[in-house]
């Protein structure tokens, strides 16, 4: 194990100072503070409930139905995914470019394996997700051990698997897909089993509301708890509340909304694939050895290097995640689609990078958190399926969409200096 392991902090700005064993700052003043130095932290959150709230109220309640959430969970699965693996590449100091294609091309040999050639649903979706990783290899191959910038492979990736993807569809569509593989893009839980006309309520949905629930206020306090035992600086206790019954207040109005409220239809079944690509790769970026040298290296590669980091290792591991998680994403877009056309994931590279930064990824790397980019991304989501509800015209969306993008990086680049001020 390197040096780096043990002094390496993951998830960007240092722990502001404070008294040890104890929480940080008791007074108004100290919690001040404290949101003042995690502003970084906790501003895409802030933004995110505004911007819910505004077009919660622009829309005349319509953004917050049972109905529409749902299809906002199901209509950016797949740029959530994507964001993912976006966010770590963009802390190592890399971009993907090629996400979209490579998400088009699975796509599309998944329709060729499945629809065509007549394998089971479940092998296809097997050889897919490894020919994504096959793809990362290819482009980690060249970043990691050739020397090529990432922005040239993964630019030069783009327009290959986008090319390939039409050699392999000749320019048609294949469709129709099985019911299963169909139901990872747009399907819920056991539909039939608490189906509306017969329960009050979608009972799979508000049992697995209510263990996340639980779960999530045991790790919040079993985490205070710790770091109260080892001695550490702890949190405000009126911001530890806030978070706790903020996130509890959270969890279970989407509890009521996917399971309870009138237009109910259960959980989409990528909202729980989600769910676990979040607490994985969180842990392994906040708690593994490989997270911290992802940080190390987008913090200070020649650094990380001489501490004993095999960076060539990390940069080759990182883009064949990417390329499975690309893979993932075709998968779950060409099954809402229930087809797979030469077309497909155009711009999504585009909403994935800007779901990072708005997220908070810092441009130079180093800096930025997983859950941070899927808030960004439901920002875009919310942007979109708000705009939409309002009947606002595509090209306004996308003037829009990029001034938030542009208000994103201006404000890290703010905070970045207002911290070293």
């Amino acid at each position: 194990m390197s040096a780096l392991d043990n002094t390496v902090t993951p998830q960007g700005p240092a722990t502001p100072k404070g008294p040890v064993g104890g929480a940080a700052g008791s007074g108004a003043g100290g919690i001040v503070q404290f949101f003042t130095s995690r502003l970084r932290e906790i501003g895409i959150f802030i933004a995110l409930i505004v911007i819910v709230l505004l077009f919660q109220a622009l829309t005349g309640g319509r953004l917050l139905t049972a109905g529409n959430v749902s299809n906002i969970i199901v209509q950016n699965s797949y740029i959530l995914i994507l964001a993912i693996g976006m966010v770590m590449i963009i802390i190592a100091g890399h971009i993907d470019l090629s996400v979209g294609s490579v998400a088009a091309f699975v796509g599309a040999v998944s329709g060729v394996l499945i629809v065509q050639w007549g394998l089971p649903w479940w092998l296809g979706i097997v050889l897919s997700l490894l020919l994504g990783a096959v793809v990362g290899m290819w482009q980690g191959f060249w970043v990691a051990y050739i020397g090529i910038p990432a922005f040239i492979v993964t630019l030069a990736g783009m327009l290959l698997f986008r090319g390939l993807t039409q050699m392999t569809l000749g320019n048609t569509q294949i469709t129709p897909f099985p019911t299963e593989y169909r139901a990872l893009g747009g399907g819920y839980l056991f539909p039939d089993l608490f189906p509306a006309a017969t329960s009050p309520a979608e009972w799979i949905t508000v049992a697995l509301g209510a263990l996340t629930l639980v779960l999530f206020v045991v790790s919040q306090v079993r985490q205070r708890a710790k770091r109260a035992a080892l001695e550490l600086q702890n949190e405000p206790q009126v911001a530890f509340l806030v978070k706790v019954i903020g996130g509890s207040a959270l969890i279970a109005y989407l509890t009521y909304l996917l399971g309870v409220a009138p237009g109910s239809r259960g959980t989409p079944i990528v909202l729980v694939v989600l769910a676990l690509l979040i607490i994985g790769y969180s842990t392994v970026m906040s708690r593994s050895v490989f997270g911290r040298h992802i940080y190390a290296l987008g913090g200070n590669r020649t650094a990380a290097k001489l501490s004993g980091i095999n960076t060539r290792r990390v940069d080759f591991m990182l883009f064949v995640n990417m390329g499975v998680l690309a893979a993932l994403a075709g998968i779950v877009f060409t099954g809402r689609l229930n087809s797979a056309g030469p077309g497909a994931g155009n711009l999504f590279e585009l909403d994935a990078i800007a779901a990072s930064f708005i997220g908070g990824a810092a441009v130079q790397g180093g800096v930025g958190r997983v859950v941070g980019a899927i808030a960004g991304g439901l920002v875009m989501g919310v942007l979109n399926n708000g705009m939409s509800l309002m009947g606002i015209s595509t090209d306004v969306q996308q003037f829009i969409k990029g001034l938030v993008l542009l208000l994103a990086v201006a404000f890290d680049v703010w905070n970045k200096n207002r911290t070293r001020g």
